[in-house]
């Protein structure tokens, strides 16, 4: 009897059953913080003009994807010691401020490739300018996954942070190859099946973007902090 007491919440199905009810609260968590600017963003036209103000609708969804990281990163093995809702919580507050003073320039640097790129006849620069700005924006993307992850886990000035994220693109090149596996699923399943999609999934695609940076966390654990 005292066995069956001591294994309760550490088998198989008990950890799989603690996964499931951690991905779901900070899946309705991050929803929940992101859906004023989510819900702005679904009203827009899909009109190039409107890009500015979807970036402005995107910038609540930085702190909520770094609240849950925090949150899945910190999440509880054992049924019987589950605090999802109280991580995220934390990790927002925490995480809010230095994720914003990283995610706000990266929008606005997207926001000017892609308005540059829907009005590229325009500008009457040469085609390979226009290769040059996809391969660039590609990159910030990869450079903005490993920021993120470091803004969620680690107290690090928003310099430093980017300079890591910028230091390990190629150090880590499989870390920074799965969050590309990631981006190019999440944009598969934009464009074929709809947009609303990758944001109802984005827990477990944040949970397989952790299991991807464990190199970039153990060496930032291991070697940047104190």
């Amino acid at each position: 009897m005292s066995g069956t007491a001591t294994d309760f919440g550490t088998g198989v199905l008990s950890r799989a059953a603690a996964l499931l009810h951690t991905l779901l609260t900070v899946e309705a968590l991050l929803l929940a913080a992101a859906s004023p600017g989510l819900a702005a963003l679904f009203l827009l036209d899909p009109d190039p003009a409107n890009l500015p103000l979807a970036a402005v609708c995107l910038l609540p969804l930085g702190p909520a994807l770094s609240a849950a990281l925090y949150a899945l990163h910190h999440r509880g093995r054992d049924l019987t010691d589950l605090h999802p809702a109280l991580a995220y919580a934390r990790g927002w507050r925490l995480n809010a401020v230095p994720a914003l003073a990283l995610w706000t320039p990266l929008l606005a640097w997207l926001t000017v490739i892609a308005f540059t790129l829907t009005h590229f006849a325009a500008t009457g620069l040469p085609r390979w300018w226009a290769a040059l700005l996809g391969l660039t924006g590609a990159v910030s993307l990869l450079w903005g996954a490993h920021a993120l992850v470091l803004t969620s886990l680690f107290a690090f000035r928003s310099r430093d942070t980017a300079r890591l994220a910028a230091y390990f693109l190629l150090r880590h090149a499989r870390a920074t190859a799965g969050a590309g596996s990631l981006l190019v699923l999440a944009a598969g399943l934009t464009a074929l099946l709809t947009e609303a999609l990758p944001a109802l999934l984005a827990a477990p695609l944040l949970l397989s973007l952790l299991h991807s940076e464990r190199p970039v966390i153990a060496e930032t654990e291991e070697d940047f902090t104190v």
